[in-house]
């Protein structure tokens, strides 16, 4: 098993790194850039650590979000992930079951991306967070925690068992 990098589009131009990106997608750049919710859901936040939950179906999509913060991230399945970077990059990542990446962020240091599921299988991560780092954490929407979920959808699960 390994993990593989596959450029679809190098970085842009420094004056306009994303200029060869569709007009909706640069302006979801501008929109969420600075979001730090860096899965599809928090489950789990202590004084220490953010732990994070990310599950996209082919087709899904986690939107632009901001890492400041030292963390890993680990995944239990196989799947190719399309990477939409800051600099304008787009890549594929392939990815196998128990792949484990660490990241640090030292003082100021950062990076923005977007991922899409441009596979057939779904992609499943857990993403920790380390709050005790370089840089603060970013503030959180009260919209990302597992008690932010619809109420429908907590009734039907519910009643579902």
């Amino acid at each position: 098993m390994r993990h593989e990098i596959v450029e679809i589009a190098p970085a842009g131009p420094a004056a306009d790194p994303r200029r060869h990106w569709p007009q909706r997608l640069r302006d979801e750049f501008e929109r969420n850039q600075f979001s730090g919710a860096v899965g599809s859901v928090l489950v789990s936040e202590t004084e220490r650590v953010r732990v994070w939950h990310l599950a996209l179906p082919p087709g899904g999509w986690l939107t632009f979000h901001r890492h400041v913060l030292d963390y890993f991230w680990t995944t239990p399945t196989a799947g190719v992930a399309r990477g939409y970077y800051e600099d304008g990059r787009i890549v594929d990542v392939h990815h196998y079951p128990g792949e484990t990446r660490h990241f640090h962020h030292g003082l100021g240091e950062y990076f923005v991306h977007a991922v899409e599921n441009v596979g057939d299988t779904d992609l499943v991560f857990v993403t920790v967070e380390f709050l005790q780092g370089d840089n603060p954490p970013i503030p959180l929407a009260d919209t990302v925690g597992l008690d932010a979920s619809p109420r429908l959808e907590r009734a039907d699960a519910e009643a579902i068992g």
